[in-house]
């Protein structure tokens, strides 16, 4: 029977040097379709470490992460890098996206890297900016932007390869409020549409509570957050 989370942490554990506490241990957390989980914590917790173990980008010392069942630490790296193209949507604070590709070629970028054909990527690539406002700019260079604007587009081409996993690291940190809010309802109605699991790694508590659920990360592990301080 296939596992019905999309995202399932196992006594996750990671220390980096053994003379020195561990970043974490013992986490556990299930993130099921269509589910939108923001993870908060002060600076140095391993909010950062975390993602990277979501990502594939480095494995842990105990504990499992999986993926749709995948086990990420039971992968080689070109099996890992297979399963992150094909399950896994990045939005990052920094943007990253190409400033000297149109709009369009930004999007398309990750169906380009599945071997989707012309056609097929053409008209996810439509359908993908019409759900992020972004039709009518499609030809137009992501360098003659605004940071807003350049965000709809990260978003887009995160989901556009229909993945099961959109990991969101502060997204709006360089966005103004009014923007931040959009960009934030954006992401939660693409996650619900595209009954993905959603992961926002956040200090903002605005952010966090377009969530469904809210987590805490300390020393103590995952716990849920339910009083402000």
């Amino acid at each position: 029977m296939s596992d019905p989370a999309v995202l399932r942490l196992e006594n996750l554990s990671k220390r980096y040097r053994p003379d020195r506490p561990a970043v974490f241990e013992h986490l556990n957390l299930e993130l099921l379709p269509g589910e939108y989980l923001a993870i908060m914590g002060e600076s140095g917790v391993g909010k950062s470490t975390l993602l990277n173990l979501l990502a594939g980008l480095d494995k842990p010392d105990t504990g499992r992460v999986l993926i749709e069942g995948h086990d990420l630490g039971a992968m080689d790296d070109d099996e890992t890098t297979l399963v992150r193209r094909r399950s896994v949507g990045f939005v990052f604070q920094a943007f990253h996206v190409l400033p000297y590709l149109s709009v369009e070629q930004n999007v398309a970028l990750p169906l380009e890297l599945l071997g989707i054909d012309a056609a097929e990527r053409a008209g996810r690539t439509a359908a993908m900016l019409e759900g992020v406002g972004m039709a009518n700019l499609a030809q137009r260079y992501a360098r003659e932007l605004s940071g807003g604007e350049v965000q709809r587009i990260a978003i887009a081409r995160a989901l556009v390869h229909r993945p099961r996993l959109l990991l969101a690291d502060e997204p709006t940190g360089n966005l103004d409020p009014r923007s931040a809010g959009q960009i934030l309802g954006l992401l939660r109605t693409q996650i619900k549409a595209n009954a993905a699991g959603g992961l926002l790694i956040t200090h903002s508590r605005a952010a966090a509570e377009t969530a469904d659920r809210i987590l805490l990360l300390d020393a103590s592990g995952l716990r849920p957050l339910e009083v402000w301080v």
